[in-house]
């Protein structure tokens, strides 16, 4: 078998089991949304809000708590965390189904602290090789995927078998318990980098305090800037996603089934064609500079479709598609792309993609949590839908001075961090 074929080998089984991975994951995280749970408020506050406050409160401790744990991550024990991390999730979620509303809110934050581990264990497998976007790109359209995959099981239990929303989660995370086994066992096959992709991506390696310090000291600016365009992205496709529910219900497709995985299909085509094209990009820096402007667009995307979907120009589920596709052009390269190129291109030997993405998620997920308490609290009279709408502008506008202010910022780096290195390559 000649180099070529050994490497679309590589590719393809490769991406294949961690997309299972992740895509399993979410079965057992994103299942509960599809539930309305009509007529249940406690304190003024809607008990679904409740539910996914709860979740991502779970999520970002684990996010914050990942800065260390991925960070310092060694590779002998990364199938059996998986395993173990989401065998804690369907725990909780059987607790959340037998223990009456509302003292089962909190088995949604049991449920949502072991998952924010998954994603930074599964790309420890992915990173440092030059193959890493196409990989990351095929992972990535887990997010769009997997979670719509979730929810259409979920409310093809409730519909076709009447399965209360209390139920449905955990059944779902059964249903897809072995196709996690069998793509756990898959991932755990992958062999590590090569000599030339440490040489172009250099060798990740498990991060010390004094390497995180070191680390983010090079890059703080840059850093900075990057986790507020990540926090604003989450906090969009947070909304999107928790409240798809309410979103087709204002559209009239709250019983069709199918809507779900028809509106994620096109999103998946286009957004997997455009991150998959970043791989063509060999040099580091210019790779981050074009990602900048990808963010850009993605931005555009959303505030251009909300606004023709307001003046009557485009339909609905056209709207739904834009919106998804232009928040995931922006939000996947952070957790694929930017961080990946960012360590060759300022040669920040002794890292890892972990340290820097858990950064940013665990920021991302403390200002999704902090807008869902806010609009919860001073504008509770607000539906959803009209809130998704309102914020679409909000972040569009936001991000994209952010994203422009970022690209100075690269420049501007770039030139202070070139007499210091050895390596022109990692810079130019």
């Amino acid at each position: 078998m000649d180099n070529s074929s050994k490497s679309l080998r590589f590719i393809v089984l490769t991406s294949l089991s961690a997309f299972s991975v992740y895509s399993c994951m979410y079965a057992f995280r994103k299942a509960f949304s599809v539930g309305v749970f009509d007529d249940l408020s406690y304190l003024g506050v809607e008990y679904k809000s409740w539910l996914i406050i709860a979740q991502a409160i779970g999520y970002m401790i684990s996010k914050f708590i990942g800065i260390k744990i991925i960070s310092e991550l060694s590779h002998g024990s990364r199938a059996y965390s998986i395993l173990l991390l989401i065998a804690f999730a369907e725990l909780a979620l059987i607790g959340f189904a037998f223990i009456p509303p509302p003292y089962n809110i909190g088995f949604l934050l049991l449920n949502g602290l072991p998952l924010g581990m998954i994603w930074g264990i599964v790309f420890s497998y992915l990173e440092g090789r030059s193959t890493t976007e196409i990989l990351g790109a095929i992972l990535a359209t887990s997010f769009i995927i997997a979670s719509n995959i979730a929810k259409s099981v979920a409310q093809w239990l409730i519909i076709d078998f009447s399965i209360s929303e209390y139920h449905a989660p955990y059944l779902v995370g059964l249903i897809f318990s072995i196709p996690l086994i069998i793509a756990v066992k898959m991932l755990d096959q992958t062999p590590p980098p090569t000599a030339e992709d440490e040489a172009t991506r250099l060798k990740r390696v498990p991060m010390s305090a004094e390497d995180r310090s070191k680390g983010f000291g090079v890059v703080s600016r840059l850093i900075i800037l990057l986790v507020f365009n990540y926090l604003l992205l989450t906090i969009f496709r947070d909304l999107r996603s928790n409240y798809s529910s309410d979103i087709f219900l204002a559209l009239g497709y709250a019983k069709t089934t199918s809507v779900y995985l028809s509106t994620t299909i096109p999103m998946t085509l286009i957004v997997l064609l455009i991150m998959g094209s970043i791989f063509l990009i060999r040099t580091n820096m210019k790779a981050l500079l074009v990602i900048q402007l990808m963010v850009i667009f993605g931005y555009l995307v959303v505030a251009m479709s909300t606004y023709l979907f307001q003046i009557n120009q485009i339909s609905g589920l056209i709207w739904v598609v834009a919106i998804g596709t232009g928040t995931y052009i922006s939000y996947i390269p952070f957790n694929c792309f930017v961080f990946e190129r960012l360590i060759p291109a300022f040669n920040l030997s002794g890292s890892n993609i972990g340290f820097f993405m858990y950064i940013a998620d665990a920021f991302g997920y403390l200002g999704s949590v902090g807008v869902l308490l806010a609009k919860n609290l001073l504008t509770p009279d607000l539906k959803w839908f009209d809130f998704i709408i309102l914020m679409g502008y909000w972040v569009a506008a936001i991000g994209i001075t952010i994203s422009i202010m970022a690209l100075f910022q690269f420049k501007k780096s770039q030139h202070n961090h070139r007499a210091g290195y050895s390596s022109p390559e990692f810079i130019k």
